[in-house]
């Protein structure tokens, strides 16, 4: 057996990677259309055919969740925050929670478990056990998990809250990613069509994909086209189960 190496050309790697975002971008902030009577406020011009458009993660989230606008995050804000989601729980240990934030709340936390850690002398056996049992990541990875009361907390850093909420003041949500043990349901799952999750198609000019390819074309310029799509939406079975920190 020898080993193959698979390498996408610029073009085509650049086009997904701007896809992904593109999707990732939606399934997070996107807001729905369907107005009281169920029907798509939006249609194609010329078909007349009806787009949907289903709310993203954070209008869900949004709709629902409890929310706690801060001045300056402490501990006992996160403990706030925790406290609420175990009320929600339908157990009050064994949860895993994530918290996906923007960078500047990823910094006043880091802040904040410093000076914790600095004040309570905790024990650096139990916050110092990186992949062993699950607790505290302290030094170069930062905090990432740490587990308190009989759960998981998770805190998760995306640059898209970044760009959308700022670097001056921090968001964050807080989600249970708790799995139903007796239906084995997902909390979040990602809905498409049979098949249609990502599609490629191609116009072809002359030339055709290389440039140096005879055959059948659909355009008389010399170049060719490339054009990626799909169907998705998102959905969080459990919005409720969730928590929005936002600094004022």
């Amino acid at each position: 057996m020898t080993e193959t190496i698979y390498k996408m050309d610029t073009v085509q790697k650049n086009l997904l990677n701007t896809f992904l975002e593109g999707r990732n971008n939606a399934l997070l902030f996107s807001k729905g259309n369907v107005d009281e009577n169920g029907k798509a406020t939006i249609v194609d011009p010329q078909t007349n055919r009806p787009i949907y458009i289903s709310d993203g993660l954070i209008p869900q989230v949004e709709a629902f969740a409890s929310k706690y606008a801060y001045n300056k995050l402490t501990i006992n804000v996160l403990r706030t925050a925790i406290q609420t989601l175990n009320e929600k729980a339908r157990n009050a240990t064994g949860n895993k929670y994530m918290f996906i934030c923007n960078e500047a709340f990823y910094y006043q936390l880091g802040d904040v478990l410093d000076t914790y850690l600095a004040q309570y002398h905790t024990d650096g056996t139990y916050l110092w056990s990186m992949k062993a049992n699950g607790y505290v990541e302290v030094g170069a990875k930062g905090f990432d998990t740490y587990r308190w009361m009989g759960n998981e907390i998770t805190f998760k850093v995306d640059r898209t809250f970044s760009r959308e909420f700022g670097m001056e003041k921090g968001y964050a949500i807080a989600i249970d990613l708790t799995g139903d043990k007796t239906s084995s349901q997902p909390p979040i799952g990602l809905f498409t069509l049979k098949g249609g999750d990502m599609m490629q198609s191609f116009i072809k000019g002359v030339g055709g994909l290389t440039g140096l390819e005879s055959g059948e074309v659909s355009t008389p310029v010399a170049g060719a086209k490339r054009i990626m799509w799909g169907y998705s939406s998102l959905a969080l079975f459990n919005p409720y189960r969730s928590y929005v920190l936002r600094q004022i």
